[in-house]
């Protein structure tokens, strides 16, 4: 019996020393980073911080509400690409350069998750890349 329980235990423990981690890189997304828009690993998919620059032109919409749709939909090309959407989102961070600008996040945030929304840590920050506004990562799960 105890070969049994030890031999089921090696299994178990070489199963998750085998999570395969599959990259995410959608098409529409600049190759050649020091990191992956996205990982899945066992069935997880973790999303790289995304500004809401536009893809094609790098450029920073003006408007700050813009700028998240712009961020919320590089997101959701990653969890299409992933076979998610974003009523798989079960968490969220957002940083903020501004936390005055809370409201019209929010204003943007809410029509995109379904509920149950997922939990969210929304952080002030005194700069981010690219003169960015905002950035956001999340987590998905089926």
């Amino acid at each position: 019996m105890l070969i049994l329980r030890l031999a089921v235990l090696l299994s178990l423990l070489s199963c998750s020393l085998l999570a395969e981690k599959k990259l995410i890189q959608p098409k529409e997304f600049p190759k050649g980073r020091p990191f992956s828009p996205g990982l899945l690993v066992d069935g997880t998919l973790y999303v790289a911080g995304q500004v809401g620059n536009d893809l094609k032109t790098g450029q920073r919409p003006d408007a700050f509400e813009d700028e998240v749709k712009t961020c919320l939909n590089n997101i959701g090309i990653i969890l299409k690409e992933a076979g998610f959407d974003y009523k798989d989102v079960v968490s969220v961070n957002v940083y903020l350069t501004d936390m005055e600008l809370f409201p019209k996040l929010n204003s943007v945030y809410v029509p995109y998750f379904p509920e149950p929304r997922p939990v969210r840590t929304t952080v002030g920050v005194a700069k981010l890349v690219g003169n960015s506004r905002i950035e956001i990562t999340v987590t998905a799960r089926k």
